[in-house]
């Protein structure tokens, strides 16, 4: 399957609001907050027509128990590897849907929140994203492929934010 790049949309905010109102209304109590990350969580900023939303939650166990609700939605749970996430993908049109749910004491040290963050206040690193992802994308790399090409930018990107919240370097890569 080829990545497709699409220009920034401003749609997309409001697409990833309503499906955190929805997600928050069908897990009650299950969900604290829900945002919007990822490249469509940036304005200006072109990419794949994916919203990516991450919730945190006070016990993984507590949602998994409630995945009846995610699937009425639409979400189909993924096995990734990563620790202490899980993830589901929500296929649709004109976006698809990624919910990353991660634990409320790891919220405020998520990768996914300060690459976003960084990304809104430094233009010029939101440009040679783009650059890269539609380099990427034109020169057909799919899927993993395209994902492991923008390690390295996206890295040193989070490298940046980390030390200027003063906190630890982390490997972008949770395996």
């Amino acid at each position: 399957m080829t990545i497709e790049i699409r220009d920034y949309d401003p749609v997309w905010p409001g697409l990833a609001r309503c499906a955190a109102d929805e997600l928050l209304e069908a897990l009650p109590g299950r969900l604290t907050v829900v945002e919007h990350v990822g490249s469509t969580a940036v304005p200006g900023l072109a990419a794949k027509p994916v919203i990516d939303l991450m919730a945190a939650t006070g016990a993984l166990e507590a949602v998994a128990a409630a995945e009846n609700a995610l699937h009425a939605l639409g979400y189909h749970g993924i096995e990734t590897g990563m620790p202490e996430r899980l993830f589901y993908r929500r296929e649709g049109e004109p976006v698809a849907y990624h919910l990353h749910v991660v634990t409320a004491s790891s919220w405020d040290t998520r990768n996914e929140r300060l690459l976003r963050d960084h990304l809104r206040r430094h233009p010029a690193d939101r440009a040679a994203y783009a650059q890269l992802k539609r380099g990427l994308a034109d020169a057909g790399h799919d899927g993993e492929a395209y994902t492991r090409a923008k390690t390295a930018l996206i890295q040193r990107m989070v490298d940046a934010a980390r030390t200027g919240r003063g906190l630890p370097l982390v490997d972008v890569w949770e395996e």
